[in-house]
C-alpha cells in the first residue's frame, strides 16, 4: 500500500534514528536553544501568522502562492517550537566543572596528537551543540566516548572509516561554567 504518510521499513537496531542520545548541555547551549525557541514564538510565529492572514483575505486559497508558502512555512516554524519545547524539557545543564580536571569528561577540550604528530583539538559537548566548525563533538560520538575518563598521555584508538586510527591526549582544558 502506498500513501503520503509511508516510509520505508528500517531495522531498529541499525537505523541511526533509534541511537540513544544524551541530554546533556553546557549552559551557553542550553542559553542558545532557549533564544532561537523565544525569537521562532515571539517573533517569527506572530509575522507569518500575519502573512497567512493576509494572503488568505485576498481570495481563493487554492491558486495562492503566498498563502501556500507562508501556510508550509508556518506549520515548519510550529513544529520547530514545538521539538524545541520539548527538547528544553528533556536537557540536563551540565554548570559545574569535574571533581578531577586532570581526566576527560563532559564540556573538556582535548588536544590530541596522531601518529603523524599532527594536532587535533575538540571539545565534548551535546548533541544539540555540535560544531564541525568549532571541531564540537558530541559526548555520544565514537571519538568522544574513547576519551571518557582518559588523562594526559593516554594512547586512545579509534575505528574510523578509513581503519583504526591512534591518538595520544596532549592537553586537557575546561571552560568555567559561569563565565
Amino acid at each position: 500500500m502506498q500513501g503520503r504518510n509511508m516510509t520505508r521499513w528500517r531495522d531498529p537496531k541499525t537505523d541511526p534514528r533509534q541511537e540513544k542520545k544524551s541530554n546533556l548541555i553546557t549552559p551557553q547551549g542550553r542559553a542558545r536553544l532557549q533564544g532561537i525557541h523565544d525569537h521562532l514564538s515571539r517573533v517569527k510565529r506572530p509575522q507569518l501568522s500575519e502573512k497567512v492572514g493576509e494572503a488568505a483575505a485576498l481570495g481563493d486559497r487554492s491558486e495562492n502562492a503566498d498563502y501556500t508558502y507562508n501556510k508550509k512555512e508556518l506549520n515548519r516554524v510550529i513544529a520547530r517550537i514545538r521539538y524545541l519545547r520539548k527538547r528544553l524539557d528533556e536537557l540536563q545543564v551540565v554548570d559545574r566543572l569535574p571533581a578531577d580536571t586532570g581526566k576527560i569528561y563532559f564540556s573538556a577540550s582535548v588536544t590530541l596528537e596522531d601518529d603523524n604528530g599532527e594536532e587535533l583539538q575538540v571539545r565534548l559537548v551535546g548533541h544539540d551543540e555540535t560544531n564541525t566548525d568549532k571541531h564540537w563533538i558530541s559526548i555520544d560520538a565514537p571519538l568522544a566516548q574513547a576519551l571518557l575518563g582518559k588523562s594526559l598521555d593516554d594512547d586512545i584508538v579509534v575505528a574510523a572509516p578509513g581503519g583504526k586510527t591512534h591518538y595520544i591526549v596532549t592537553d586537557i582544558a575546561y571552560v568555567d561554567p559561569d563565565s
